[in-house]
């Protein structure tokens, strides 16, 4: 340990330099509770992942069955079997429900993957997590608490000190 002043050497338990008399710093105290606060975010950073789990096996889900139904509709099952314009050159249904199917996997699939980046706990788990969160904001009401539970969670210089320390 040196003399924050004029650089002196100084010896352990030294109130003050011997060659300027500046007093000696205090060592830095650990942080108090750390190990609780590293406790208390990875349990939270756990139930996250869970529910981020839950939420793209539920989007896959729902959007399959609806998926479903739509094509059913679509394909003139039921009481619109006979409408005229379900046939025409100019209907676009299958292009559409492709579409359609093509978000849904892709949603489920980013949701999925950032559940188990952040069960994990891998550097790319957060900022999955983050970018699943932006896009689920929209998905009013169970998208838009998930995706505000996440941001809360895994933004900030603190947030992002704990994760990096899990």
């Amino acid at each position: 340990m040196f003399c924050s002043g004029c650089g002196q050497a100084l010896i352990a338990g030294q109130a003050v330099c011997s060659q300027c008399g500046r007093p000696v710093a205090a060592p830095v105290p650990p942080v108090p509770n750390l190990d609780f606060q590293l406790q208390n975010y990875a349990s939270r950073i756990h139930a996250l992942s869970i529910v981020w789990f839950i939420y793209g096996g539920l989007t896959l889900a729902l959007g399959l069955i609806g998926m479903t139904f739509a094509g059913a509709f679509l394909n003139g099952f039921g009481p619109w079997a006979h409408v005229p314009w379900m046939h025409g050159p100019w209907f676009f249904g299958p292009g559409f429900m492709h579409f359609v199917l093509g978000i849904t996997l892709v949603r489920s699939a980013l949701a999925l993957i950032a559940g188990w980046g952040l069960m994990e706990r891998t550097p790319w788990g957060r900022v999955v997590g983050i970018v699943a969160a932006f896009f689920c904001l929209l998905r009013i009401p169970v998208g838009t608490a998930l995706g505000i539970w996440t941001l809360v969670t895994l933004l900030g210089y603190r947030n992002s000190m704990l994760y990096e320390q899990l």
